[in-house]
């Protein structure tokens, strides 16, 4: 009897361990569901101003062809359209620091270390992504000024569009870059979390 009662209190001990073990493996992997709710908002934000302003790289394009033709009114119009745009980007811009200060409350809650290296890497590239937008924005608003003096014929105008252009250009690529990055960052959190 005594054989009995020792072996099946092993066999519980193996049982109950073995579902402690799990519980403590399943705990360490549980994402907490404020992260996930702000990363995948973030995630449709940031894509959504990456769609914006690769549609104003479009409309740089089309400037510079108009500026380089000497029809300035019409570059001066797709400016100031690109100018409104822009306002839509910086509440875009709002809304992705709101989801990345959600995120960041809830990194703590993050028990895997790897895991919330990851999701530290995305929110930091994230927040590249915002200082890059807000260089954009500034770029954008220096093109209407130069424009605007093109037009009125000021001497050296021309070189500042052309200068300004590129700058815009650069930073609508930095943007794309970074957003990439985060993504790449929350795949391999993805692959942490899912193990």
């Amino acid at each position: 009897m005594s054989r009995r009662l020792t072996l099946f209190a092993i066999f519980a001990f193996i049982v109950l361990g073995g579902y402690g073990v799990s519980r403590l493996f399943s705990f360490s992997r549980t994402i907490p569901s404020e992260f996930q709710d702000a990363r995948l908002r973030g995630a449709l934000i940031a894509q959504n101003i990456v769609n914006l302003s690769n549609d104003s790289a479009k409309n740089l394009e089309k400037i510079n062809e108009l500026d380089k033709k000497g029809q300035f009114t019409e570059a001066l119009s797709i400016t100031t359209a690109a100018a409104k745009q822009s306002a839509d980007i910086r509440d875009q811009a709002v809304a992705l620091a709101d989801e990345i200060g959600n995120m960041t409350k809830a990194l703590s809650g993050i028990q895997d270390f790897g895991a919330r290296q990851a999701a530290l890497e995305s929110i930091a590239s994230r927040l590249a992504l915002l200082n890059r937008l807000i260089n954009y924005s500034n770029y954008l608003s220096e093109l209407t000024q130069a424009l605007e003096a093109r037009f009125k014929g000021v001497p050296g105008a021309a070189r500042q569009v052309a200068v300004i252009v590129n700058q815009i250009n650069a930073e609508v690529q930095a943007i794309n870059t970074f957003n990439s990055q985060a993504g790449q960052a929350m795949d391999r959190f993805d692959s942490i979390t899912k193990q």
